[in-house]
């Protein structure tokens, strides 16, 4: 089912119209298919297919315990609609039905194509009906040996009412006939997989025959739970699932110690309101009507799963099965330009631009790395936001500490679903010497800012690293990012700036160079939008491109619309959600939006003024996002040296717009259309080509 078509058969004049704007959670619902159309590429090696397919799982469930949790809750407290103006109670309709839609096709590939092909290819993921005689016997051994001492089934009855189910947990409930020991009659008991157990099973090949059969807890739990039951029947047994709730809710201005505060949330996260119940395809009606009567959920909460209800345990597999052959061409990074024994005495004479993964992250930690070390370094300031574990970003920054530098780290102690994991660090880094702050209240540090202070003879120099992504090694590796370093005066003088501010030691003031969130980069962009407006309107062209991971802001969108009618050309690279809407007559015919899905996840955020033939290109910690404009701290800096910008023009917008392999158009009603070559194009892809370029 598909997003509701505008009536575009007399474009309304105004841009504010609701019809103008498509909804935010069907939009990101959009992405997903995106994904899963990754999984079901045949260019695409077998494994790598499979992970695709478990990502569009795990993006799914992302999405009920944010995005379709925020819409229950403004159907429960109220508050203003978005700019769609569709109302909560149908939206989550419309979530459901194109859900349910995505979920379908999900298992329908996975049971009809996935399945079978890792099967050919000597990868078997055994169903209870595929189990021999021999392979029964071992698991049935492994179950009683491995599994259930550590299971509690937990019958229902007045002494035991309904358990607390953790969210994504593998649950199993179960239908008993006959009495127990205590001459109780059968009714219903739940059994839950402990954290502690291994969802993926790995059968030894003397007895499987093969040297990668795996089988799911789920199908081992559902074979054998009559032994758990001992003198009853076990009339039948049904896998489910509960997804719940998972922003944390803290009053910052109420608390004293937000990091204790947040403990705190995280520790009922686990059990906050349900959102979604999946359960197994043949579970009797009665029974899913009493699980979505104790979790408090409607019928257009549950999703019935033919197969494992966790599908996205599988992904485990990819890294169990060492076949190299069916996994994407091991690349290295490319060379970065700078002298890695004097990085400084290199970033003196020029700027040095990074673009990650295809040239490596290294060159950032060896930055800090020798930062840490260098006898003239006298401080070091860093934002984190996302780090990954075992991180050496913190072992440098610690060793500078002890190293006697003066080290100041902003932790966002908020990353979501990072945040146990940042109030970790953040007491690591404490108990090193590290003065640790957590930002501003009430707005996320989202920016991603290095600032190294060096005594140089009589001047101290600074020298600065800005960048699109995390300080994580990991995603580095994964996702497509932009990051400068640099010493320009005006460039490092807005760090320290913004630096100052986060401290909470400096009022608004206007930067040199650079836009920051939440003060001057909403202005900023409108500004810009709007030069090119007025020169279009007085027919000098006018020309915006724009990449990032998603688009919703309605004050940037209306400038957009206002900027394509009056002449405008606008093309926007926008991985995700987008809400705006191209190609309505009259206006935004003037716009294209199209996606890229491909190897890597396309993550850095680049916007490109044409100025009248005097093009600025900025990249930016910020999507063009209510939130990121709005409620967050961002940077925004400029690529000022004309060659690093043709640079950056080049390779992140250009190239992206010339891709006709794994590029998406989106249409007027909101869907995707997967762009081909022309009959006279060659196949281009944009991550290929630059695979080719910077990697060799």
């Amino acid at each position: 089912m598909s997003p509701e078509p505008a009536d575009t058969s007399a474009a309304p004049a105004d841009p504010q119209a609701p019809e103008l704007y498509l909804n935010r959670e069907l939009s990101q619902l959009e992405f997903n298919f995106r994904v899963l159309a990754q999984a079901k590429d045949p260019r695409v090696p077998l494994l790598e297919r499979l992970k695709y397919l478990c990502i569009s799982c795990t993006n799914l469930d992302e999405f009920f315990e944010i995005r379709a949790a925020t819409v229950r809750t403004a159907l429960q407290f109220g508050g203003p609609l978005p700019p769609d103006g569709i109302q909560p109670s149908r939206a989550l309709e419309l979530i459901h039905d194109k859900a349910a839609e995505l979920v379908a096709e999900q298992y329908r590939y996975w049971n009809e194509a996935l399945r079978p092909e890792l099967n050919a290819a000597g990868i078997r993921i055994l169903a209870n009906s595929a189990w021999n005689a021999r392979q029964r016997k071992w698991l049935h051994r492994y179950f009683r040996d491995e599994l259930l001492p550590v299971l509690s089934p937990l019958g229902l009855d007045p002494v035991h009412p309904f358990p607390r189910i953790l969210n994504k947990s593998l649950n199993v409930v179960v239908v008993l006939e006959g009495k127990d020991a205590f001459g109780r009659n059968g009714g219903m008991a739940i059994v839950r997989a402990p954290r502690s157990l291994p969802r993926i099973i790995q059968l030894p090949p003397e007895i499987s025959g093969g040297q990668h059969d795996f089988v799911l807890l789920s199908a081992v739990l559902t074979a054998f739970v009559d032994d758990l039951f001992t003198g009853m029947r076990v009339k039948g047994a049904y896998q489910f699932r509960v997804t719940r709730n998972s922003e944390l809710f803290v009053d910052e201005e109420e608390v004293e110690n937000l990091a204790s505060a947040l403990k705190d949330e995280l520790a009922s996260r686990g059990f906050r309101p349900a959102v979604r119940l999946e359960i197994a395809e043949n579970c009797p009606r009665p029974i899913v009507h009493t699980l979505l009567q104790n979790f408090g959920l409607s019928e257009n909460a549950v999703y019935r799963i033919n197969g494992p209800v966790n599908l996205n345990r599988v992904t485990q597999v990819y890294d169990l099965v060492d076949r190299p052959d069916l996994k994407f061409p091991a690349f290295k990074p490319g060379p970065v330009a700078i002298d890695e024994e004097s990085p400084f005495e290199t970033l003196r004479q020029r700027d040095v631009l990074l673009h990650h993964p295809y040239q490596g992250f290294q060159s950032v930690l060896d930055l800090l790395q020798h930062a840490a070390n260098d006898p003239d370094v006298l401080a070091i300031k860093q934002t984190l936001y996302r780090t990954g574990k075992d991180s050496k970003i913190i072992d440098h920054l610690i060793t500078a500490a002890r190293n006697g530098k003066d080290v100041t780290v902003c932790v966002e102690l908020r990353a979501r679903f990072d945040e146990e994991a940042n109030i970790h660090l953040a007491d690591q880094l404490q108990e090193a010497g590290v003065q640790v702050m957590y930002g501003v209240v009430g707005y996320k540090t989202h920016a991603k800012m290095m600032l190294i202070v060096r005594r140089e003879g009589k001047k101290l120099q600074r020298y600065v690293h800005l960048g699109t992504g995390n300080y994580h090694a990991g995603t580095a590796r994964a996702y497509t990012d932009i990051g400068l370093m640099s010493s320009h005066p005006d460039i490092a003088a807005d760090v320290h700036d913004i630096f100052q501010q986060l401290s909470g030691l400096a009022p608004a003031i206007k930067l040199r160079k650079m836009m920051q969130s939440p003060f001057t980069l909403h202005k900023g962009i409108l500004a810009r939008i709007e030069r090119e407006a007025k020169l279009a309107r007085a027919g000098k062209g006018g020309h915006i491109i724009a990449k990032m991971n998603a688009l919703n802001e309605a004050q940037v969108i209306r400038a957009l619309y206002e900027a394509s009618q009056a002449g405008v050309k606008i093309e926007l690279i926008v991985r995700g959600a987008c809400c705006l809407r191209p190609g309505v007559p009259g206006m935004s015919e003037n716009i294209t939006v199209r996606s890229v899905v491909g190897r890597f996840l396309e993550h850095s955020r680049v916007y490109w003024f044409g100025n009248g033939g005097k093009a600025e290109t900025f990249c930016s910690s910020a999507d063009w996002m209510e939130r990121n404009l709005l409620r967050r701290v961002e940077t925004c800096f400029p690529i000022l040296d004309p060659r690093l910008a043709e640079r950056v023009y080049d390779e992140e917008l250009a190239n992206y717009l010339n891709d006709n392999q794994q590029a998406w158009e989106l249409r007027e009603d909101g869907s995707y259309v997967r762009v081909s070559p022309a009959a006279d194009e060659m196949p281009y892809s944009a991550q290929g080509a630059l695979l080719a370029k910077l990697c060799g």
